[in-house]
């Protein structure tokens, strides 16, 4: 929210500093965000007047001029500009001064034999415009010498806050300077919003025909205006906060957008088609010519205004082309309306178009101040276009809701700290525009129809506090509960934590993605339910909360591929969503792999993306989070969007605790993925708490005998995993077998059809003595004997 320091002035009736009304402004909640002096860069540029302007002698496209810059005698300047003239008045750039146009420092100089002692400036060579045709010609009475930048309109600071979107008050300099008065900082001046007497029988009416989009719609026709340039006042307040001026008339309606957050608009009468314009939903398919040159394509969920053609504007959002007003207009409608936020704000989205108008609907307008908002716009019509009004038309209803909220003021010492005497509270409220009833420690407080944000007593506390200052809350340190500090996470927390910290030093990059995506690609990964599609999303492709965040990650992937990154490999770990309730989230550690895991080198080939890299990724997650993975049970049963031959499932009995595969060709065709691509989900929570008592790490036990390690060779049958197989050998006998792992999987020449070799190697580690070969063996034997419960067979 921009606006200038004189703007402010119109509403507020202060004397302080800039730097204090900044400070303020922060202090009550309205964050400054920048403060623009526009005026900077013409340190040292005055007015000056032209007392004569005579032909180069030597030159035919120079003048020398003599100028009058108010320092008691007159200098002399070469000029090359065709409008150069005895009696004008120009900005005036003495010797020692920055050109801003060029930066550079502007030298004393003779110029084809003419001295001249400076430069009379044009728009470009101040930045000011691209016209450098001519000298700036200044109609004004200052005196030569005055600073350039008070002639020209830059010496009024411009001012940026932030706005949270709960404000939507302030979205209007009239709010601004009611919070200000609020805090002491000048005194509000009343708004003359006086009617207007009619002078003729409207011809137009102005209604409503869905009071859910539009609760109210006022019109009012004004005939003979004569629509031209604006007064130069109003095109500085404009320029200033970064408007183009149009014309009188569409400047008038954006002046008010600014200046009291209340968006207007005006039809050129002569294009209106019939005696009615209203609001009304939609057609779907219905097109408009926006005044921004672009057509839309719009649906029954939006909101138009309309003639007896059709739609002619899309409401709270921005005008047509067809009813726009030209130099030629001499009868105007005056359009002031109530819209919906939340349809405001989703078709605002759906359109991606982000008007001046959308964002104050959005966050909520005056209710109360739509015939006001038509009275005031009409006077200024008036004043500056002339013509003539007729009666105010509208359709839906006036009335605006009475809120009342019990306040007990020993709330705000309570919540928030500080000792705002009663008084004062008073004062605050009702400098705020709320009415105050009531005695003692006990108000009645009935709210503004601006303030829609204030509901419970809370909100009032808060005001109260901000407006007496943030900066006068204490800072008081909370009570120590025990002698040492407690963790601040809980088990699931610190869980995330080793997930995120194991998978970033497997060499993946943690992304961050959206927790919703679109619809269509919901129903392919888990499904998506009315009950978690979005009512108001931020994007149209962004409707529906994530079931999974495959897809947001294999889309990360496939714009890096497309920028020739296609080595990829991203984690993320975040909520997915099964159902609305609140148990219906879970915490997923999703993994996805592009590409290669390791490139081409001189000892070996690149290694492609495939389960075996995720299934790894997936398996030191749950070794992080403390899962039993020696007890993990591997199924071939993994979703519909893994490839259905090479894909897994890692759980514990009943319980799933994550997915593994590459994709199905259909899916990374619908994600635009070329692959090779695997990926993973795990899930954080499902792991069972360890049973260890206590938080004591255990001391490392380490054996001072050397381990012995056997390769032991089966014959089984094919459809024996390797699973089961290494959980028999590691169970022959707990006490010596240290680990068993696979390094051979044979099936060919030699091998009975039906049958697999499965070779294994096994690690005896002793902790008492060294192993003598007849232990040796007779443990070998334990786990041929192991082995032979599946039908495994030693392999001769």
């Amino acid at each position: 929210m921009k606006f200038t320091l004189s703007w402010l002035k119109r509403h507020l009736d202060t004397d302080v500093s800039l730097d204090t009304l900044s400070e303020r402004l922060t202090a009550i909640g309205l964050e400054v965000e920048g403060v623009e002096d526009r005026g900077a860069s013409l340190n040292g540029f005055v007015v000056a007047s032209v007392v004569e302007a005579k032909q180069h002698p030597n030159a035919d496209r120079l003048r020398v001029c003599k100028v009058d810059a108010g320092t008691g005698e007159l200098l002399n300047v070469v000029c090359g500009a065709p409008n150069a003239r005895a009696g004008m008045k120009a900005v005036f750039a003495p010797s020692g001064v920055v050109i801003p146009a060029t930066k550079k420092k502007l030298e004393k100089g003779v110029i084809r034999g003419e001295e001249s002692n400076g430069m009379l400036c044009s728009s470009r060579e101040l930045e000011l415009g691209d016209d450098h045709d001519g000298i700036i010609d200044l109609v004004t009475d200052l005196k030569p010498g005055t600073p350039a930048a008070v002639a020209l309109g830059l010496e009024d600071p411009v001012i940026e806050i932030a706005l949270t979107p709960n404000r939507g008050d302030c979205a209007g300099v009239l709010g601004v300077a009611r919070d200000l008065a609020a805090a002491k900082v000048g005194t509000l001046k009343p708004l003359d919003a006086k009617p207007v007497p009619a002078s003729f029988k409207a011809t137009i009416s102005g209604g409503t025909d869905d009071t859910d989009a539009c609760p109210l719609f006022m019109g009012r026709l004004i005939r003979g205006v004569k629509n031209g340039p604006s007064p130069a006042w109003l095109q500085d307040a404009l320029r200033a906060v970064g408007l183009r001026p149009i014309s009188a008339l569409v400047d008038i309606t954006n002046f008010f957008t600014i200046d009291a957050s209340r968006p207007l608009h005006v039809f050129d009468a002569a294009k209106i088609q019939g005696d009615r314009v209203f609001a009304r939903r939609a057609k779907n398919g219905e097109t408009l010519e926006a005044l921004n040159g672009k057509t839309y394509e719009l649906t029954s969920e939006m909101t138009v205004i309309a003639d007896a053609s059709g739609a002619i504007g899309i409401g709270g959002i921005m005008g047509g082309e067809s009813t726009s007003v030209s130099d030629t207009t001499t009868d105007v409608f005056l359009e002031c309306a109530l819209f919906d936020p939340v349809r405001t704000a989703a078709t605002g989205r759906s359109l991606q178009i982000m008007s001046d108008a959308r964002y104050r609907f959005e966050r909520g307008v005056d209710p109360a101040f739509v015939r006001p908002g038509v009275e005031l716009a009409t006077q200024m019509i008036l004043d500056l276009c002339g013509g003539t009004a007729s009666e105010i038309t509208f359709g839906g209803k006036e009335d605006v809701p009475v809120r009342t909220i019990e306040f007990r003021t020993t709330r705000v010492l309570a919540l928030g700290g500080v000792d705002v005497p009663v008084s004062r509270q008073h004062e605050i409220l009702t400098g705020l525009g709320c009415k105050v009833a009531g005695q003692g420690n006990l108000f009645a407080v009935t709210v503004p129809s601006w303030r829609p944000d204030l509901s419970i007593e809370a909100d009032l506390v808060e005001e109260v506090l901000r407006i007496e200052g943030y900066d006068k809350i204490p800072s008081v340190m909370l009570p120590r509960l025990s002698a040492v500090t407690r963790s601040a996470l809980d088990n699931n927390q610190r869980r995330a934590v080793a997930a995120r910290r194991s998978l970033a030093l497997r060499g993946l990059s943690e992304a961050v993605t959206w927790s919703f995506l679109d619809r269509a690609t919901a129903e392919t990964f888990g499904g998506a339910p009315d009950e978690l599609r979005l009512v108001n999303p931020i994007a149209a492709d962004l409707d529906q909360m994530r079931p999974s965040i495959l897809p947001n990650l294999l889309r990360a992937a496939s714009r890096n591929a497309a920028r020739g990154f296609a080595d990829v490999g991203l984690f993320e770990v975040g909520p997915v969503y099964r159902d609305a309730s609140p148990s219906g989230q879970d915490r997923v550690a999703a993994i996805v792999r592009t590409g290669s895991t390791r490139p081409r080198w001189w000892r070996g080939k690149a290694e492609a993306a495939d389960l075996f890299a995720v299934k790894a990724d997936a398996l030191a997650v749950l070794a992080a989070i403390g899962a039993p993975t020696a007890n993990l049970q591997v199924t071939a049963d993994a979703p519909a969007w893994f490839h259905p031959g090479r894909s897994g499932t890692l759980r514990l009995g009943p319980t799933v605790l994550a997915v593994f595969g590459e994709l199905h060709p259909t899916v990374l065709e619908s994600l635009e993925l070329e692959g090779p691509a695997a990926a993973a989900e795990i899930w954080v929570d499902r792991a069972p708490a360890s049973k260890k008592k206590g938080t004591a790490t255990p001391f490392l036990a380490l054996s001072p005998f050397q381990p012995v390690r056997r390769d032991f060779a089966f014959l089984v049958d094919h459809d024996v995993t390797a699973e089961a197989l290494l959980k028999a050998v590691r169970q022959a006998d707990k006490e010596l077998v240290a680990e068993a792992s696979l390094f051979d999987v044979y099936q060919g020449t030699n091998v009975p059809a039906g049958k697999k070799s499965m070779a294994v190697e096994v690690v005896l580690q002793p902790m008492r003595a060294t192993l003598t070969d007849v232990e040796i063996e007779a443990i070998a034997a334990k786990v041929v004997a192991a082995a032979a419960k599946l039908g495994a067979t030693l392999r001769s």
